[in-house]
């Protein structure tokens, strides 16, 4: 079941980062030292998407990473998209901790 507007906004507050956009969409850009360490978190954000079986838009540009969550299924974000999003947070400040 999707999340009121209100609640998405409550998640949002927890999820460094994250904002809503056109009102169907979590999203977050994510900024790397280089391109490779851009590429090793696409990695990382693939595998934990599998797990997951929920895959966001990923779109690379040079240093920068950007994800996209939305469930198509469900018609809007909803648990799954938050917890995936705190994954994604968690995979970054690992990396960042090891540049």
């Amino acid at each position: 079941m999707p999340f009121t507007l209100e609640e998405i906004e409550a998640h949002l507050e927890k999820l460094e980062g994250w904002e809503l956009e056109e009102g169907r969409w979590i999203v977050r850009k994510y900024v790397f030292s280089s391109f490779m360490r851009g590429i090793a978190f696409v990695d990382e954000v693939a595998g934990i998407s599998e797990a997951f079986n929920h895959h966001p838009f990923i779109t690379i540009d040079y240093k920068t990473v950007t994800l996209r969550l939305t469930s198509w299924d469900e018609g809007g974000i909803t648990a799954v998209d938050i917890k995936e999003a705190q994954q994604y947070n968690e995979a970054f400040e690992r990396m960042r901790s090891e540049d």
